[in-house]
């Protein structure tokens, strides 16, 4: 097994950086991994033992302008208790998930939920059932469901995570899911940085006896050294640049229509002591949702999708130094945000960012030491599968979210060369950090490895 790496330093966005002054260290992309940790795969293969977890207190802060603020916790009773008159109805949204919610997370995340299921683990049907009646609508009408304005908030920022407009369908899923594996393992970093996990994967291939190969750059297929089977980890943009007319037509067709979501604008900074948080509460997360009421948090991801820039973005917010003392000095705290930008945008976000989160923690700025900014653009050339910005390598509408990168032949990790397979995150079950697009490919390109053997062995009888 060859794997062949067109960058230097292999990992994507598991990378982890010197700051841009000496005194700590930035991810590149990835820093908080709730799918890492709750995945069956990674999990499968022993991993997640093997990997320095931290957590922090709560998951997730999601502060309000009156210096309150409202956090999801691991535990679901704590969490229910933070929504007053909504405690019973947050209760009953996720109850019927956490029964079987390890079975019904693995469900979740194959290419066809409820035919197919990870090795181990049989479908939770009533757990399916129910996230189905709930998740399969927009986050906007999930949130009508709530009186309070924490619960509806807590719910819209986590669905915002899609860069889905919230009245659009599936948002609801991204906040069901990303809820439930707060609640199942937390939301925990990797001790160090990210890339702790990258070097993790690459012990793994080597275990296995593969091969790693960096700075080897691909632009066409004949560049390959003889294989039986290539598998792509591309998106079909860069896919069809590589194969060129090897597909038939209609195929590459399919793949040409294949859209891209928001991209994202993201600033690093190295900041004088910790973050001066309005709410204290904040200090206890390691992720903050900075959008205000979930009606403010719509408002923003629809100007993005209609190709503006909100005045009051929403803004993902990690302070990991808060809580790993390893990436940096003593005095000193990295943090990272990001809001979502029209596909490929080419402006700087700087100043609605920074502005969104003084917004919410005063004297934020006068503690910046240094910042360094990533356009999406910058962000795409740095990793050509973030095509535009575009973190997901590819909007997760309905229509793309099973049927990506495209319907036809099934499933989708196949092409219609049966020695080229994609096993990118433009596959089921999409972008995260879990593992599981990969897994998913190298079962079918096995089963395709045995199909070949079979015919050798008749054709030498």
């Amino acid at each position: 097994m060859l794997v062949l790496e067109g960058q230097e330093r292999s990992g994507g966005g598991l990378q982890t950086d010197f700051s841009i002054l000496p005194g700590g260290r930035h991810d590149h992309c990835a820093t908080v991994l709730p799918l890492a940790a709750a995945s069956p795969f990674f999990r499968a293969i022993g991993l997640t033992e093997r990997l320095s977890w931290v957590h922090s207190p709560a998951a997730l802060a999601h502060p309000f302008d009156d210096g309150s603020a409202v956090l999801l916790w691991q535990d679901l009773e704590r969490t229910a208790g933070e929504l007053g008159a909504d405690r019973g109805r947050y209760r009953a949204l996720f109850q019927p998930l956490l029964e079987r919610g390890d079975a019904l997370l693995a469900t979740l995340l194959t290419p066809a939920p409820g035919a197919i299921c990870f090795p181990g683990f049989s479908v939770p049907w009533s757990a399916l059932f129910h996230f189905a009646r709930e998740g399969t609508r927009s986050a906007a009408r999930l949130c009508q469901q709530f009186q309070t304005e924490q619960a509806r908030a807590l719910l819209a920022g986590l669905a915002a995570h899609s860069t889905l407009p919230l009245e659009r369908v599936p948002s609801a899923a991204f906040a069901l899911v990303l809820a439930l594996c707060a609640h199942l393992v937390g939301w925990p970093l990797l001790r160090g940085g990210t890339v702790q996990l990258t070097a993790r994967l690459i012990d793994e291939l080597a275990a296995w006896g593969g091969r790693l190969s960096s700075g080897c750059g691909v632009y066409r297929l004949t560049e390959l050294p003889p294989a039986r089977a290539v598998l792509l980890d591309l998106v079909p943009k860069n896919a069809l640049a590589l194969v060129g007319q090897r597909w038939p037509r209609r195929y590459r067709q399919q793949l040409a229509r294949f859209r891209h979501g928001p991209g994202v604008f993201k600033i690093d900074w190295l900041l004088r002591g910790e973050i001066p948080w309005r709410a204290t509460a904040c200090a206890l997360a390691a992720t903050v949702h900075l959008g205000g009421t979930a009606e403010e948090i719509a408002a923003a991801e629809r100007a993005v999708v209609n190709g503006r820039i909100p005045e009051r973005p929403f803004v993902i917010l990690v302070q990991p130094s808060q809580f790993d003392h390893s990436r940096a000095m003593p005095g000193v705290a990295v943090a990272w945000g990001y809001c979502h930008v029209p596909n490929g945008w080419q402006g700087d976000a700087t100043e609605v960012i920074e502005r969104q989160v003084e917004r919410f923690a005063p004297g934020f700025r006068s503690r910046i030491l240094a910042r360094r900014a990533w356009s999406p653009l910058e962000l795409e050339q740095k990793n050509p599968n973030l095509v535009g910005g575009d973190l997901a390598a590819g909007w997760p509408t309905l229509g793309q979210l099973l049927t990506r990168p495209s319907w036809w032949p099934w499933p989708p990790y196949r092409t219609p060369d049966p020695a080229l397979f994609f096993c990118s995150a433009s596959t089921p079950p999409g972008g995260g950090v879990h593992g599981l697009c990969g897994y998913w490919a190298a079962r079918w390109v096995d089963r395709w490895l045995q199909r070949l053997d079979r015919v050798d062995r008749l054709k030498s009888m």
